[in-house]
């Protein structure tokens, strides 16, 4: 998998917003909220091929959680990410 190009993570307090770059106008539907975890897998893996064991890996050596959590979590994250078509 990779990120697809033509995004910017920003950040808004404690959440993270993606946006597509080069809108002219403010477009809603092209923004995806991320909480920080994902924010963090995003800034990881961006531009880079990934697997989703790379994700469960560095879940659980940023936030100490055990294997089955962070498969779960990344299934999840992923399934999102695949829906938003921000991921190849």
């Amino acid at each position: 998998m990779k990120t697809r190009k033509g995004y910017t993570l920003r950040s808004l307090g404690k959440e993270f917003i993606l946006v597509a770059d080069g809108l002219e106008a403010v477009d809603f539907s092209r923004m995806i909220s991320m909480n920080e975890s994902a924010a963090f897998l995003w800034k990881e893996v961006e531009d880079k091929d990934f697997e989703a064991e790379t994700l469960v890996n560095l879940l659980m050596e940023e936030y100490g959680i055990d294997h089955e959590v962070a498969e779960h979590d990344v299934k999840s994250l992923l399934e999102t990410w695949n829906t938003a078509n921000i991921i190849e």
